[in-house]
């Protein structure tokens, strides 16, 4: 690779001069370490300026990497032109840990046919790909320089964590590195502690129960405000208990706050598309915080076979991330919410905005005149009948207008990857029956979501 490309901040800028150095800025970019993962970074201007992103997982079937590799390339390009200039230049990465018994070379041949269909997709819409690595293993790979001195067939060690000029600007700049994307995808993760059947149970005997009570206008409104009370004293035992986001045993212990039961009834509660919505006012100030604790407890509590519910809470976490400036936390949120269930229209508005660069108080603006349009409910009180119809009808119409500006495209990170995979097999026992009729009981509100 010949070309240098610069990095730049508000008040400076770093040189980046061939492809290890492009592979160690590559986790100051994104906030993590992606891990099984295509990234494509555009780069705009003589000096390679970099510019819009966009991540992927990379699909399991070599039959889906061209038409991946088309509709990755046309959102990246398409995109950045709709925001101003279009790019010059592209980087990519195609980044994965080697399988067992498999070594990290024979990661890059592998997916030497996928980096080929990037660098032809671009190409087809006359922007070149100046640069394809493959990181893997410790170590990087060339799809593009021929000369084995700087790019030797074996590969080329990574610089050790903290030690390149590129985390030193960053230190500086306070930008830090969380992890791997597998360990923030990991804090969602559905449990598997001997409890996670006490969970299924719970979820069994809730979704029973709501079943009858949602079958009018009354009952459902009295499901949805005792869920929001419920959420509302989860948030508050949350905020009784502070704690540091870096704290390892955080989330173990926010887990021992919440009982099978309440995640339960809040779970099957913010599978209605309003209820989810008052929730989603907690985005700011005190309650962001400890609102986002309590929505990743319960997204590790929606245990198979319930993980398609995950994608309620795991929506509201991308939401409060995004709406407290941690772009990275969003989009892995929002990412697995779309794998959860791929036709969440929330989540592929919320995450199709953020990757656009929108700003969220456009969203923030819409759920406050929400929330400013329902009656104050004293605290020892019963909780008090919610807006109109009418009004929440307005409200949902103008947010999904202001997001949808952005989100004409379909939601790429995710869903693609499993599109053709059958759903695994649901348990036949005698609270499945009830399990689907709560499912189609609310799908009137899961798919306009």
């Amino acid at each position: 690779m010949n070309k240098h490309h610069d990095l730049t901040g508000s008040d400076q800028q770093i040189t980046l001069r061939g492809p290890a150095e492009l592979a160690d800025a590559l986790p100051y970019m994104m906030g993590f370490h992606p891990t099984d993962s295509i990234v494509l970074v555009a780069l705009h201007g003589s000096n390679g300026r970099f510019g819009g992103r966009l991540r992927l997982g990379i699909p399991r079937s070599p039959h889906e990497w061209a038409p991946v590799a088309a509709q990755l390339a046309e959102c990246l390009i398409q995109g950045c032109r709709r925001r101003g200039a279009g790019p010059d230049g592209i980087v990519a990465f195609l980044c994965q840990d080697p399988a067992e018994g498999e070594s990290g070379q024979q990661v890059m041949e592998r997916l030497r046919p996928l980096a080929q269909r990037l660098r032809t997709a671009c190409g087809t819409l006359e922007v070149p790909v100046y640069e394809a690595l493959c990181i893997s293993d410790g170590r990087l790979w060339s799809y593009c320089c021929p000369d084995a001195r700087c790019c030797p067939p074996d590969g080329t060690p990574l610089a050790l964590p903290g030690t390149s000029v590129m985390a030193a600007a960053a230190a500086y700049a306070g930008i830090t590195v969380r992890g791997s994307l597998r360990d923030m995808e990991q804090r969602f993760a559905p449990s598997t502690s001997p409890e996670a059947q006490d969970q299924v149970r719970a979820l069994d005997t809730a979704g029973a129960a709501v079943t009858s009570r949602i079958l009018d206008a009354q009952g459902r409104q009295q499901v949805a405000d005792e869920t929001v009370t419920l959420a509302r004293r989860l948030l508050e035992r949350m905020a009784d208990t502070p704690r540091a986001d870096d704290d390892p045993g955080a989330d173990v212990a926010d887990d021992r706050l919440v009982a099978a039961d309440e995640a339960a009834a809040v779970i099957l509660g913010l599978q209605d598309r309003e209820t989810r919505d008052r929730a989603a006012q907690w985005m700011e100030g005190a309650e962001a915080a400890p609102a986002l604790r309590v929505w990743r407890v319960l997204s590790r509590r929606c245990v198979p076979p319930y993980t398609e519910h995950a994608a309620a809470p795991l929506t509201l976490a991308g939401w409060v991330s995004w709406s407290l400036g941690d772009e990275p936390g969003a989009r892995v949120a929002l990412g697995l919410a779309l794998k959860a269930d791929p036709e969440y229209v929330f989540a592929r508005l919320l995450h199709q905005a953020c990757n656009e660069g929108l700003d969220p108080e456009t969203v923030r603006h819409c759920l406050r005149q929400a929330r400013d349009a329902q009656p104050p409910t004293p605290p020892s009180a019963p909780p008090s009948a919610s807006p109109s119809a009418d009004a929440r009808t307005r409200t949902r119409r103008r947010r999904t207008r202001l997001l949808g500006r952005s989100a004409a495209k379909p939601e790429l990170q995710g869903p693609r990857a499993r599109s053709r995979r059958p759903a695994p097999a649901r348990p036949r026992s005698g609270t499945a029956t009830a399990r689907a009729r709560t499912r189609a009981g609310r799908r009137g509100t899961r798919r306009g979501r």
